[in-house]
């Protein structure tokens, strides 16, 4: 999967920089949950999950807004209508609203918490005009802590998606 992210996004970089010379148009949908914990089941939506849920995307969007390797688009015009979908299993329900943005690239992302110590947050990026899967990042967080959160979606971006091992081209 890394190789096919990394030629993905070279080819959306280099043709950019030959038509236009900006980088990939990317919409960041925010995380949804899939919560499988005894908790979860028995109490339901914790108000503190969901607004880490918010916190992580706008977090995501931020740092690769920052990178300059993607211009972050503003999803508000069609964020309801994503708040209103399975992103993760809405048969390409993300693509096509990527693609009312005029997005090239979309991220859609879940955190799966199997109790409060194990949770567990999982990146996906597909090419707009294909539906392609590029890229599945995912890392694993111990304790349900607005500091969890926020370290492992920092690493998810720093070290999987703009890592310049991991294949994307860095900003010259």
């Amino acid at each position: 999967m890394r190789s096919a992210f990394a030629f993905a996004v070279s080819l959306l970089v280099v043709s950019a920089a030959a038509g236009r010379a900006e980088p990939p148009k990317l919409a960041v949908f925010d995380l949804e949950m899939i919560d499988t914990s005894l908790q979860g089941e028995v109490s339901g939506p914790r108000s503190d999950e969901q607004a880490r849920l918010l916190r992580a995307g706008d977090q995501v969007r931020k740092e690769l807004a920052n990178s300059g390797k993607f211009r972050v688009l503003d999803i508000a015009p069609v964020n309801a209508a994503a708040h209103g979908s399975n992103l993760q299993a809405c048969g390409g329900c993300d693509v096509k609203l990527a693609g009312e943005l005029g997005a090239d690239l979309v991220m859609t992302g879940v955190v799966q918490k199997v109790s409060n110590l194990i949770l567990n947050i999982n990146l996906y990026l597909r090419d707009v005009h294909s539906g392609q899967l590029l890229a599945a990042a995912s890392a694993d967080m111990r304790g349900n802590t607005d500091e969890s959160w926020s370290r492992a979606t920092d690493y998810l971006v720093r070290n999987r998606l703009l890592a310049p091992n991991y294949g994307v081209p860095q900003a010259r």
